[in-house]
């Protein structure tokens, strides 16, 4: 799936001339954390995140007299407290590319701009989870199962073919790595509760079933 068809398209916007008070009560009466900031071409020229908003705030054990205080805040711009090297996106990139770019960048959300740096879109982490929501298929109930497969061709077809054998749909198939080099594991996601027969059907087959709370990650990074 491209970002273009996951990306909140009306975006909320501010000037880098704008106060950061008026920064500040957009976010609260829209629910949002981002404001993007753009030029008079709509180009994209930073980003202000609600942390930098409080940031720029007075410290409950400041000093400095509250006027002279509210008068500071009052007088500084967007452009003084946003981020500048704004890290974009492109709304022909996928979303495999907006998670792995905000997870290594570690940023909330990211612009999505076209070619000429104009801005289109926002895509922010809960972005991101709905739309894998709706790959997965995860909100219709049903059960998700771990199978370690020998990293060879042929398994996935072989265990597709025997769930489907039993008259049972997927949502969704992951596959992972597993700890042992040789191996990955294969999570489909079925669409029944009922997976006693074809979890026993898949262990005659040599197959070893791994519980999905079981599989971790940092079990992974260990090894």
């Amino acid at each position: 799936m491209f970002i273009g068809t996951s990306m909140t398209q009306s975006v909320i916007t501010i000037g880098p001339n704008a106060g950061i008070i008026e920064a500040k009560e957009k976010m609260e009466e829209n629910g949002i954390r981002h404001l993007p900031v753009i030029d008079e071409h709509n180009k994209a020229v930073g980003i202000i995140t609600d942390r930098d908003v409080r940031s720029a705030m007075p410290s409950v054990f400041s000093t400095c007299r509250e006027d002279i205080g509210t008068q500071r805040i009052s007088a500084l711009t967007v452009s003084e407290v946003m981020m500048k090297d704004v890290v974009t996106i492109s709304p022909m990139d996928t979303l495999q590319d907006a998670l792995l770019l905000i997870h290594r960048s570690r940023k909330g959300a990211l612009p999505v701009v076209d070619s000429n740096g104009e801005l289109k879109g926002i895509i922010t982490r809960r972005d991101l989870i709905r739309a894998f929501i709706n790959v997965m298929g995860i909100e219709e109930p049903g059960a998700l199962i771990g199978i370690v497969v020998e990293d060879k061709v042929g398994q996935m077809k072989k265990i597709v073919d025997t769930i489907t054998e039993e008259g049972i749909s997927f949502a969704s198939i992951l596959v992972a790595r597993h700890w042992e080099e040789d191996k990955k594991v294969v999570f489909p996601y079925l669409l029944t509760l009922n997976v006693a027969r074809v979890k026993k059907k898949l262990e005659a087959m040599g197959y070893t079933l791994l519980n999905p709370m079981e599989w971790e990650l940092d079990h992974i990074r260990k090894c």
